[in-house]
């Protein structure tokens, strides 16, 4: 018996050293398809931004002819000797030539450079990327069409974009999309307190981007009341059109106060290092800045809404002229609308994060040539009474063939044709 239990244990221990050895080849084993599997991903990831060049069955290069195109280019617009003038630069680029040369100096990486290529051919100018990259922001172009300008093909057009993009956020974020330093809310506290608004720092609202391209699986959640598909961007925005605050990603299918409940736009204030700003109204001190709103945000101390259905005198004119400067953020969103129509049109990218690193480089962008072009130190004009439309002139009264101004006759609203209004347009 004692022989038959030693038996049993040796044959039990080399059991277990029989498995102990299986298992460690079984994770040996793991490791080297984990390693093979990384090298694979690292590879292929590295191999999708490649062209793939001369491969059989790949379509044959087209000569662009981009070097003659290039020194066209510079001709046109980027030496002293320019064929077109500042004022033509400026309508075409949207900035000034000195401010468009800032930023091409300071993106000027690994990628915004003339590089050779593999078989020793100089590659594009960084002058034709840029005005690939800014045709397309301000005119919504697409890359075929940019392709006439600057002699790029559509892929190295649309990764001039995303690089630029990319460039213009990490580079100018901190400066240009910033919060209120002290002197600026100096100068937005002097006037506001001229338009007899004191404390306010700026208005906010939102502004849909329409997304053409919006994944099916998405459409749901971006899709707004009316069916489109969209992207929601908060901004604040100063007297001078400033965007101070801007905040995009939000679907469409939410309103403000889904936007409002997202947004970091109070974060400052909540961790109490909002600014310290003081206003007296009716012997009343208060303490906190606020904004100027629409009716849709809630009754808080940092929103001034106007007054639904005024009735008083007093009344309608506080909410005349709580309209009024409340246009800022609209008149903010038309300018960056009219100067950058690619966020005008829908949008036609697959990648939200490229969407939102487009408007935030349009932001930008915005606020540097608010910067460069903004004169501070003009007066403001404006009416004093926003009721009296005196300075506003739309229309110019008809002259008559004897060079005198017709006179206004009451017209009357019937069933019958209106004989005078015909005989006066047709003189006209």
């Amino acid at each position: 018996m004692e022989e038959y239990r030693r038996c049993l244990e040796r044959h039990e221990r080399e059991r277990k050293e029989r498995n102990r050895r299986a298992d460690e080849i079984n994770e040996l084993q793991r490791q080297v398809d984990e390693q093979v599997l990384i090298a694979v991903a690292m590879e292929e990831e590295e191999n999708q931004g490649r062209r793939r060049g001369s491969q059989v069955g790949r379509r044959r290069n087209v000569d662009r002819h981009r070097h003659s195109r290039g020194k066209n280019l510079l001709e046109d617009y980027f030496i002293p000797t320019a064929l077109y003038s500042d004022v033509d630069f400026r309508r075409q680029f949207r900035m000034q030539p000195h401010l468009f040369n800032k930023v091409i100096y300071d993106i000027c990486n690994a990628y915004f450079v003339q590089k050779c290529d593999a078989t020793e051919v100089l590659g594009l100018l960084p002058e034709q990327k840029l005005t690939a990259v800014i045709r397309m922001l301000a005119y919504g172009a697409s890359a075929d069409q940019v392709d006439e300008v600057a002699r790029m093909g559509k892929s190295t057009t649309l990764e001039a974009l995303v690089r630029f993009c990319d460039a213009v956020e990490n580079l100018y974020t901190r400066d240009y999309l910033r919060r209120p330093t002290p002197r600026d809310l100096q100068r937005l506290l002097q006037k506001t307190e001229a338009r007899e608004f004191p404390g306010m720092i700026g208005s906010i609202d939102c502004m849909h981007w329409q997304w053409k391209n919006c994944p099916t699986a998405w459409q749901g959640d971006y899709g707004n009341r009316k069916g489109t598909k969209s992207i929601i961007l908060e901004a604040v925005a100063g007297f001078d059109t400033w965007v101070w605050h801007a905040f995009f990603g939000v679907a469409g299918a939410q309103n403000d106060l889904n936007v409002l409940g997202q947004s970091p736009v109070f974060n400052d204030v909540l961790s109490g290092q909002g600014p310290n700003i003081t206003y007296q109204v009716n012997n009343t001190v208060y303490r906190t800045g606020y904004y100027l709103a629409d009716g849709i945000y809630p009754r808080w101390t940092t929103f001034v809404k106007s007054i639904p259905n005024p009735r008083s005198h007093k009344q309608k004119l506080f909410a005349t002229y709580q309209e009024g400067y409340r246009k800022d953020v609209e008149r903010c969103f038309g300018i960056l609308q009219a100067r950058w129509l690619i966020v005008r049109d829908a949008a036609r990218m697959f990648d939200e994060e490229i969407l939102r690193s487009i408007m935030m480089t349009c932001i930008i962008l915005h606020n540097m040539i608010v910067e460069d072009e903004y004169d501070y130190d003009a007066g403001e004009v404006y009416e004093t009474n926003p009721i009296n439309t005196a300075m506003t002139r739309i229309y110019e009264m008809p002259m008559g063939p004897n060079g005198e101004p017709f006179e206004l006759e009451t017209l009357v609203r019937d069933d019958r044709m209106m004989t005078r209004m015909i005989d006066r347009y047709t003189e006209m």
